[in-house]
């Protein structure tokens, strides 16, 4: 039986010790803010910026959010963005996705200050990333790789499947893997033999969006399986890409959900944006 892989627990430990950073930020006059932009009302994305705030309060981090309307031009998102840049006493700005269908979210992406990029989805950070640089990295995957570390999980020299190619998680968190000297392997939905690649995995990372996509015959005995998946069942039930149950038996570490990846990844959003704020004060 697998050992299950606490992102709750860790999470709560990583925010303590950013609490203790932003009291001595705080001490020295600098307090840490994170600006948020939402445009419309998606449901999912209202849950996000509240667990995003109520994140920021509990570590001491100043936090305020533009909810701006369905039909807000591309010009006033860019504008709110550059105001947002400009401004000394912002050190973060994320944009929360989706955003309505009219707007571009590359180009608002890009607009963003790379400095105060918390999110890491500007080219210049993504650019560091790939060439091995430190620059901001997207939350989730670094979330994964601060668990692999955690439980003290071997990445050099291990074959790694990536089941997901989104510039969210799918194509950093190979980056991430590669750098740490794994051997990665990203599948796709035009990838063949998707069940025997993933069996070949020592770590298997499913990053698709379909709920229990990975059922215990795509497992290789005590290979570790990150559920990446956040998929709300017609019963409203939360379930991952992974089918929790069974792969439990097979693998030797393995993330539940909820209570896994998802409370990594504000952390991870809080410790960049702590980071942010560090280095505008050097």
């Amino acid at each position: 039986m697998a050992e299950i892989i606490n992102g709750k627990e860790l999470a709560k430990k990583i925010r303590l010790q950013l609490k203790q950073k932003v009291e001595e930020l705080k001490n020295d006059g600098v307090q840490p803010k994170l600006s948020v932009i939402m445009v419309g009302n998606d449901k999912a994305s209202e849950v996000y910026v509240r667990n995003k705030s109520k994140a920021c309060n509990e570590i001491g981090i100043a936090f305020e959010e533009y909810l701006l309307p369905e039909e807000t031009t591309g010009e006033q998102l860019l504008n709110i963005i550059e105001t947002l840049n400009q401004r000394e006493d912002v050190h973060g700005i994320l944009l929360q996705s989706p955003i309505p269908k009219h707007l571009d979210i590359r180009e608002a992406f890009n607009y963003i200050d790379y400095k105060k990029d918390v999110d890491g989805f500007h080219p210049i950070n993504v650019g560091k990333l790939a060439i091995g640089e430190a620059g901001f990295v997207s939350c989730t995957p670094a979330g994964v790789m601060e668990m692999l570390k955690e439980y003290n999980i071997e990445i050099q020299g291990k074959r790694a499947v990536i089941i997901g190619r989104s510039n969210i998680v799918g194509k950093p968190l190979a980056q991430l893997l590669l750098n740490e000297n794994a051997t990665v392997t990203v599948c796709h939905s035009k990838t063949q033999n998707i069940e025997q690649i993933a069996k070949e995995a020592d770590i298997l990372v499913a990053a698709l969006g379909k709920p229990k996509f990975i059922t215990a015959n795509m497992v290789k005995k005590d290979a570790v399986v990150i559920d990446v998946g956040i998929n709300r069942t017609d019963d409203g039930k939360l379930v991952g890409d992974v089918d929790f149950e069974n792969v439990e038996k097979v693998a030797s570490y393995i993330t539940p959900v909820p209570g896994g990846v998802g409370p990594m990844t504000v952390a991870m959003l809080m410790r960049n944006v702590v980071r942010a704020t560090k280095l505008s004060i050097i």
